[in-house]
């Protein structure tokens, strides 16, 4: 299998990093003691799995996943950099979250364990107790000096990301975490998880346990709840592998501040009566303004286009168990217009449709789970006229708090070269309002994608 990471650079130019995970278990990142990126070196100067702190219950168990954990696109890596500030000498901060992630994978026992296939070719998750792969690190700088990582980064992602564990392939180990200790106090906590056993929420409720045992409290604020069973599981609908046509993406990335942000929902306030969300406007931007970059290249007015992004269901799905469940339970909603009705109109207008197919949320899963659909939804279209949305705003990693306070920046990156993406996050702080990171355009519509979006940002001083 080949998995691929696509991060932007500087505006108009980008980088591919090439993960490669074979079946044989080998994935290809950087894997030097040291290295140097841009004249600031990182040391990698410990490696080592982190078992359970104390014994787990039922150690040796096989647990099987859901329905939606055995969703096919799901088996892939997930990558993430978490930027603190640091303080006050507390300890060093990597010894302070291994020893806090040894007591939530007691909690987590799943983490702890491995993927396997059952002989009818379904994963499961072996607790074998063995544990996640932990590396800590040392960069010779301040994070100043690196802009807190801000984009585009001074350190390349790849010297802040665990390097893999020897002789077990990354999809196969639920969690790999580095800990990067900067020369300032502050430090960078590098994830890599598999989204087979978590969804966004999932991953965000399991580092804040971790975050919880660092501060020093006796358990988790969130219990953790396992219960793959109470996700639906409707007949399977055969269906063709989705096609996979590698698209050369470049990438720009844009802040909305909240008085823009403000304005545009009480514009649509005043012209439907209803109320929207910061998410609702990033997309509906963002998609506009892709939508009009592709029209200006000969993209047919009456051309359909979509955009799909990812509803949390656990109050739909799990009957009233949802709290501190942290497998996947979500729903793809998919919004699809002409693309000259998408770039003709207002902002407001494409919220409108946004917020249209939003509410339809709960009966399109109550018809997904009784397999009322000819076409199963999970099952996307990775086309260059679909644009998907990742919100990361929402997902507790902000609040991640190991005893050196909230992260001041969180670096995600969903980026893959067979679909166009954009990113919801937050700027670092102490600036505010939105952060949308995309890798949705190829170069022919660069330009006037982001000539739409840095337009549509500035104006809000206006």
């Amino acid at each position: 299998m080949l998995l691929y990471i696509h991060t932007s650079t500087t505006e108009g130019s980008h980088t591919q990093a090439r993960l490669t995970a074979h079946t044989t278990g080998k994935l290809r990142v950087a894997a030097t003691n040291r290295s140097l990126t841009m004249g600031f070196a990182v040391t990698r100067t410990s490696r080592s799995l982190v078992a359970p702190s104390s014994p787990t219950a039922p150690a040796g168990e096989t647990l099987p996943l859901s329905a939606l954990d055995r969703v096919p696109g799901l088996r892939h890596l997930v990558l993430s950099l978490h930027v603190f500030d640091g303080g006050a000498a507390k300890g060093s901060p990597a010894r302070v979250v291994r020893e806090a992630l040894g007591k939530a994978l007691v909690d987590y026992y799943p983490f702890a364990g491995r993927f396997v296939e059952t002989e009818g070719g379904e994963v499961w998750v072996a607790c074998t107790g063995e544990g996640a792969w932990f590396v800590e690190a040392k960069a010779a700088c301040g994070l100043e000096e690196v802009r807190h990582l801000d984009h585009p980064m001074a350190i390349a992602k790849e010297e802040l990301l665990p390097e893999p564990a020897p002789d077990v392939s990354p999809l196969d180990m639920p969690l790999m975490m580095q800990v990067t200790e900067f020369s300032c106090g502050g430090f960078v906590v590098g994830l890599i998880s598999v989204h087979t056993i978590a969804d966004g929420l999932g991953a965000g409720q399991f580092i804040n346990a971790v975050a919880d045992y660092a501060r020093g409290l006796p358990k988790p604020r969130v219990s953790p709840v396992w219960a793959r069973d109470l996700v639906p599981d409707p007949p399977r609908m055969p269906a063709p592998p989705p096609k996979l046509e590698l698209l050369d993406l470049r990438g720009h990335t844009v802040d909305f501040s909240p008085d823009h942000i403000a304005k545009i929902k009480a514009d649509f306030f005043a012209s439907t009566g209803q109320r929207c969300s910061a998410f609702d406007i990033c997309v509906a931007k963002t998609w506009q303004s892709r939508t009009r970059a592709l029209l200006l290249s000969g993209f047919g007015d009456d051309s359909p286009v979509h955009v799909c992004f990812f509803a949390n269901t656990r109050h739909l799905m799990l009957a009233g168990a949802g709290a501190g469940f942290y497998g996947n339970c979500f729903y793809p909603v998919t919004v699809t217009c002409g693309s000259g009705e998408v770039a003709a109109g207002e902002v407001v207008d494409v919220v409108r449709a946004v917020r249209d197919a939003k509410a339809r949320l709960a009966g399109d899963v109550a018809r997904w789970a009784v397999g009322g659909f000819a076409q199963d939804p999970y099952e996307l279209r990775f086309t260059y006229d679909s644009l998907f949305v990742s919100d990361w705003t929402r997902l507790g990693f902000l609040e991640a708090d190991y005893g050196w306070g909230a992260p001041t920046h969180v670096v995600p990156f969903s980026y893959h070269p067979f679909m166009a993406v954009a990113v919801i996050g937050a700027p670092p702080a102490p600036k505010v309002g939105a952060r949308v990171m995309t890798m949705c355009v190829e170069e022919a519509h660069l330009s006037e994608f982001r000539n739409q979006m840095d337009a549509f940002a500035s104006a809000a001083g206006k």
